[in-house]
């Protein structure tokens, strides 16, 4: 699913009008109405009372139009229009008109007026400012916004929460609405999706407005939302016909004395993503562990007890996961960089890989187009230095990617992956996963699905798409405080059998039909 800017936006909203012949107020009464068809399929009727507020440009009349709906149904509605500039959209204007045909004058609030009293019972409908802010809004609108904040009530925001902007950071935190929910229109916002900026909506929804379907299909994106749809395009199905040998080979190269179940998970994880084989790496130290605690895999041993102190083994693997437990012993950081600089297979690098290579950038040379880099916050900042805000990390990390020819993830709450100047964030996952061992499980599904000759860059979407539909799926067992990275391998299979759980209940029901 695309992200558009807000120039897309606008374009998307003009090749609507022009090529589905309508007015843009038309556009703008189906927007209305779908937010109006959200409440009343969650309020039914109900008569807690409705506050309204509206701007003055398109999004205020998004407001009215759902103000007008909701008074044809008979709900108890207190409307109010944020008069904070001369400037009318004519489409408000027209909406403005519609609803005092109604014999309703909504409120005029202006600066000075005594804000109106909302309490913790009834509903605001957050509709003063759209896609098109650029600055934080005057004094006194922000101290009704702060006002509204306070009430304790529970906030629908038209689109965008009022005072976000969409292409760059908040100024004024407390002049911008914290909605419970958001029903925005047509495609996700990245804004939505960023920690900074996502904060100030705690559920949002996609509405569908009918947007011109040719545009949205068309039109080039730079960044995408990867959904269930998307992450069934990527999976590849098993052949009836095929061995262990089909689905590859992964090696797991890592763990150290007290950290071999890093390696021991990220094993566990490639096989469990599919791979037809998996063997760790490991010191000696790991040797019976690794072999009692999980007997599919095969066991290769440094010489060494504590530690690795060389990469060297006969097998052929089709895909190399490094770094999970491995620490930086002095030996450790030379097998590393001579196994990199030898090196002809697809990687994954994660944990203390990715310091050393942080520690020597040299070393990225030896990486170009065949390696998943899979930091947490800190050490994707020893990679890229620090940043002011999260639209300057996104381009930090896009020019980083593209100078060094690798996929870069950015592990957390809707996990990003970057290729060169494109950016797939994750849908899936949850708080629940914010614990020791979970980032080893995804390196190993990751190289386990390379294994299987996903390309890099899909297996980093798709591995991080099954990653957290596992612990969505396993936190329902466990809740999200008792969630532990084993528990997401455990899920495994139920995430893939998930994806398309939709399509077997369909067949099924068309096949009862059928008879």
């Amino acid at each position: 699913m695309k992200i558009f800017s807000v120039d897309q936006i606008r374009l998307a909203d003009k090749f609507t009008i022009e090529r589905q012949n309508i007015t843009s107020d038309m556009l703008m009464e189906r927007a209305g109405e779908q937010v109006f068809r959200w409440l009343h399929s969650q309020l039914n009727g109900n008569p807690v009372k409705i506050h309204v507020f509206c701007g003055i440009g398109n999004n205020g009349g998004d407001g009215l139009v759902v103000a007008r709906y909701l008074m044809e149904q008979g709900y108890n509605i207190e409307v109010y229009v944020v008069n904070f500039s001369d400037n009318r959209s004519k489409d408000f204007l027209l909406n403005f008109d519609r609803i005092k045909n109604l014999k309703y004058w909504p409120k005029l609030l202006t600066e000075g007026d005594d804000f109106p009293q909302i309490n913790p019972d009834e509903i605001v409908v957050d509709a003063i400012f759209g896609i098109g802010l650029n600055r934080p809004p005057v004094d006194w609108v922000s101290n009704l916004i702060g006002h509204i904040n306070k009430a304790g009530t529970f906030v629908l925001s038209v689109d965008i929460p009022s005072g976000l902007y969409m292409d760059k950071s908040v100024e004024k935190s407390d002049a911008v609405i914290r909605a419970n929910y958001t029903l925005t229109f047509q495609l996700p916002k990245l804004i939505f999706l960023l920690p900074e900026t996502g904060i100030y909506t705690y559920e949002w929804l996609l509405v569908d407005i009918g947007q011109d379907q040719q545009f949205l299909i068309e039109e080039e994106a730079d960044a995408f939302y990867i959904d269930v749809n998307n992450a069934r395009s990527l999976y590849k199905p098993r052949q009836r016909f095929s061995h262990k040998g089909t689905y590859g080979h992964a090696l797991v190269v890592g763990g150290s004395y007290g950290k071999t179940g890093a390696a021991l998970m990220c094993t566990e994880a490639a096989l469990s993503a599919g791979a037809g084989l998996v063997t760790a790496y490991v010191p000696k130290c790991g040797y019976q562990s690794i072999q009692t605690a999980f007997p599919e895999a095969m066991v290769i041993t440094d010489d060494k007890e504590t530690h690795i102190s060389a990469v060297d083994f006969d097998i052929k693997p089709t895909a190399v996961a490094i770094g999970v437990g491995m620490g930086k012993h002095k030996e450790t950081v030379k097998a590393f960089a001579d196994f990199l600089s030898e090196n002809k297979l697809p990687l994954v690098i994660d944990a203390d890989g990715i310091n050393i290579l942080a520690e020597h950038k040299e070393l990225l040379k030896h990486l170009k187009g065949k390696a998943v880099l899979t930091p947490h916050p800190k050490e994707l900042e020893r990679f890229i230095g620090s940043w002011k805000n999260d639209f300057e990390k996104l381009e930090k990390a896009k020019q980083f990617s593209t100078e060094n020819d690798v996929v870069l993830m950015i592990k957390g709450a809707y996990t990003k992956t970057i290729y060169h100047k494109k950016v797939y964030v994750n849908s899936t996952g949850n708080p629940g996963m914010a614990t020791g061992g979970s980032g080893d499980v995804l390196t190993g599904i990751i190289s386990g699905l390379i294994a299987q000759q996903y390309s890099l860059l899909n297996a980093a979407i798709f591995g991080a798409y099954i990653h957290g539909l596992a612990g969505d799926l396993a936190s329902q067992r466990s809740g999200l405080e008792a969630l532990t990275a084993t528990d997401i391998i455990d899920f495994m299979g139920d995430a893939f059998l998930a994806l398309f759980k939709n399509d077997t209940a369909d067949r099924q029901q068309k096949s009862e039909e059928d008879e």
